[in-house]
């Protein structure tokens, strides 16, 4: 990555993008409209030359702002919540302020920092908020970052605070195959470009594999740890005739379980009678769904204190833990089959 230098200005952007120092200017501070294309344009002349709107303010970049940054791709689900309470708990108790923002990776149109050196000491970054490229340039101003529930990427030291999703979800698909003998198990993906996703879809392979059960691509759909997009996944589906029968669905994440809940109610099915239901995350709103949902418990709320605390331990000067992974445990209720509620670690 070529470094930019200090001469770089907004009228450098402003030529190689083809339009005026006003019209950066608007983009950059946010405070009047400028067209998707030239947002573009623009970024992309400022990706060229790896300069970030909080360069044109270098001088109050250096000063102590006693506030810490979150970046998530949403705030729509329960997760965040939680998340949330274990951050602010510790920020609270190092007296800094707490910015929260949200943005998502793959968005379309020109992107823009809502959260850097410019307004925070450090930031947290939640999994698939910011693309490797951009993580790489705030982390080469130097500014103190932690990422949450995602790996730090190649040529980048950053500390990373996550959970263990593999092995528990080889338990909870092994769970319904062996106690409950379902074997025409519905996955319902995360998230694209999350790791979490991505090992829960693993684990769940696995565990099939175990089984001599062969994966059904036919049998997969939609969910994006979100309920409506669940919920209309799992509509479209039961509305084709031809679909593949199941007797189990596993939703990725508690809130993608209730969208699956009332898709499968509003067909006529019957949980847990004729088709098991299992999640992820234990959320608050798990025990309390009809019948409660078996789930697999994730401490949010310590992941979001340790890695708060990994950001203040950089923002004083120490070094941190380059991995924190949280372990995680079964939660079984009823709409498994059971007719219990312990856990199984």
């Amino acid at each position: 990555m070529t470094k930019r230098t200090s001469s770089i200005t907004i009228r450098d952007i402003a030529r190689e993008a083809d339009v005026s120092v006003a019209t950066v200017s608007r983009y950059l501070n946010q405070n009047a409209f400028v067209s998707p294309d030239l947002s573009v344009r623009i970024q992309e002349v400022m990706d060229q030359l790896d300069y970030i709107p909080q360069a044109t303010a270098r001088h109050l970049a250096m000063r102590k702002k006693n506030t810490v940054g979150l970046l998530v791709p949403n705030m729509y689900n329960n997760f965040f919540a939680a998340l949330l309470a274990g951050i602010e708990g510790v920020v609270s108790k190092y007296d800094y302020s707490l910015l929260v923002a949200t943005c998502r990776m793959n968005q379309s149109g020109g992107y823009q920092f809502p959260l850097g050196s410019h307004n925070t000491d450090g930031l947290l970054i939640f999994a698939d908020s910011l693309s490797d490229k951009q993580i790489s340039q705030l982390y080469d101003r130097q500014l103190p970052i932690v990422l949450i529930h995602k790996s730090s990427t190649d040529g980048v030291d950053i500390p990373t605070v996550t959970i263990e999703n593999k092995t528990a979800t080889r338990k909870l698909i092994k769970h319904l195959i062996e106690d409950h003998g379902r074997r025409r198990i519905l996955l319902v993906r995360g998230s694209e470009n999350q790791e979490d996703a991505y090992w829960r879809e693993v684990g769940f392979k696995e565990a099939l594999s175990e089984h001599d059960i062969a994966f059904d691509e036919g049998l997969a759909i939609r969910g994006s740890f979100e309920r409506e997009i669940a919920y209309n996944s799992l509509k479209e589906f039961l509305a084709d005739p031809n679909h593949q029968e199941f007797d189990a669905v596993f939703t990725g994440d508690d809130d993608a379980a209730v969208g699956i809940y009332d898709a499968l109610r509003e067909n006529g099915l019957r949980i847990p009678e004729e088709v098991s239901v299992v999640g992820f995350d234990d959320s608050q709103i798990a025990p309390f769904l009809t019948p409660p949902l078996t789930t697999v418990m994730a401490p949010t709320e310590e992941v979001g204190r340790s890695a708060a605390e990994q950001l203040f331990r950089l923002l004083d000067g120490n070094i941190p833990v380059p991995v924190t992974l949280h372990s995680t445990e079964i939660v079984l209720r009823s709409s498994c089959g059971c007719n219990m509620h312990h856990s199984a670690s």
